[in-house]
């Protein structure tokens, strides 16, 4: 299933750099302007083994991410976070917004009120969101769904900061490992979800959700390193 219960070694604290609350705006401003860029193409992929319905799904649910943001400043971290979960969890239908939802919630939850995070609090928040997913979704590796993405950029991430590199270093780690996650999708059988109904059919097809946390990881890695 992955390492989902595995944290940062004690080289991780010699990890350079931190992230601030503005950067991880940035990251989620990044994120939906890429979900809106890609969304036909996210919706694509969904109409082969899906419902048609992700880009659309995760189009809306961003939008409505950016208007509930842009009402009022967050006070911390743990603000920013829960108050995208909160809001995609109930604008966002199917899996995604539940999915989302709950992993920018357990974000928030691991990250605390504070205005930035260094290294080993990025990834056990990320590591929070992952565990979050697991414990809605229930999914494995190899499932063919978001998790065969997500889960090897969160280790990537872990592995790249205890190796003593920086956040923005290890950001980008994240970000191919989610890409290659993605990839690794297309010959799969899908065990969960609406793409399992199709059995055998659904290989030759990337999964729609791990292509939107691969433009998530993508994104943050952007963010963190325009703030560089």
């Amino acid at each position: 299933m992955g390492r989902t219960g595995r944290h940062p070694g004690p080289a991780v604290g010699r990890l350079m750099g931190a992230v601030e609350t503005t950067t991880l705006q940035d990251w989620i401003s990044r994120f939906g302007a890429a979900i809106a860029e890609k969304r036909e193409w996210l919706t694509e992929l969904d109409s082969a083994i899906g419902d048609a319905d992700h880009g659309a799904n995760m189009a809306r649910g961003m939008t409505a991410v950016s208007e509930k943001l842009g009402a009022g400043a967050p006070t911390g971290i743990d603000d920013l976070l829960k108050t995208v979960g909160m809001t995609l969890v109930s604008s966002v239908g199917g899996a995604s917004g539940p999915l989302y939802g709950t992993f920018f919630l357990r974000m928030g939850m691991s990250a605390g009120a504070v205005a930035s995070l260094d290294g080993p609090a990025l990834a056990a928040a990320l590591r929070a969101g992952l565990e979050g997913i697991v414990a809605r979704g229930k999914p494995e590796a190899r499932d063919k769904t978001m998790f065969d993405a997500m889960a090897p950029a969160v280790d990537a991430l872990d592995e790249t900061l205890a190796s003593g590199a920086s956040v923005a270093e290890g950001a980008r780690a994240a970000a191919d490992a989610a890409a290659a996650g993605r990839d690794a999708t297309l010959p799969l059988v899908a065990r969960k979800g609406r793409a399992s109904y199709l059995g055998e059919r659904s290989a030759g097809h990337l999964d729609p959700g791990a292509a939107s946390t691969a433009i998530l990881f993508e994104t943050l890695a952007d963010a963190i390193a325009g703030a560089s």
